[in-house]
């Protein structure tokens, strides 16, 4: 099975109070299949942007998807997610491994970077959950 994996993350404050969200679609239809977000208490945004990929893989997974195309509005995590750059910060190794990890789970997963404008609905439930936050 192929799906999509649209995922965001962010921070107010870096660092600050943080969250993250990840919707997995159907490539044909466009259909939610599954919805991810969560309040991460504070973080930074990669930290935030890398809970968000590694949600939105889990749930493409649970699912029964054997191929994944992700697309995210953060460059940094593309990029080191596609090999291109390397993992430098400390904070962010065992995310991208994780990451890593779950990909590995599947038989082929691409990373593209979409503009933010495009990442709407993985960036609402980030905001979602940052506010759900907040009113703790």
């Amino acid at each position: 099975m192929k799906a999509i994996v649209e995922a965001d993350g962010g921070s107010r404050g870096n660092p600050g109070n943080a969250g993250y969200g990840a919707v997995v679609l159907d490539p044909a239809t466009g259909e939610v299949l599954a919805e991810r977000s969560a309040g991460l208490g504070v973080a930074t945004n990669n930290v935030a942007e890398y809970a968000g990929l590694i949600a939105g893989l889990r749930a493409a997974i649970e699912l029964g998807a054997d191929e994944v195309e992700v697309r995210m509005d953060s460059k940094l995590i593309v990029e080191q997610m596609s090999g291109r750059w390397q993992v430098k910060h400390p904070m962010l190794r065992p995310l991208a491994a994780e990451a890593a990890s779950s990909a590995r789970e599947l038989r082929r997963v691409t990373f593209e970077w979409i503009p933010r404008a495009r990442n709407a609905r993985a960036d609402a439930l980030a905001n979602r959950a940052m506010d759900a936050q907040a009113a703790l």
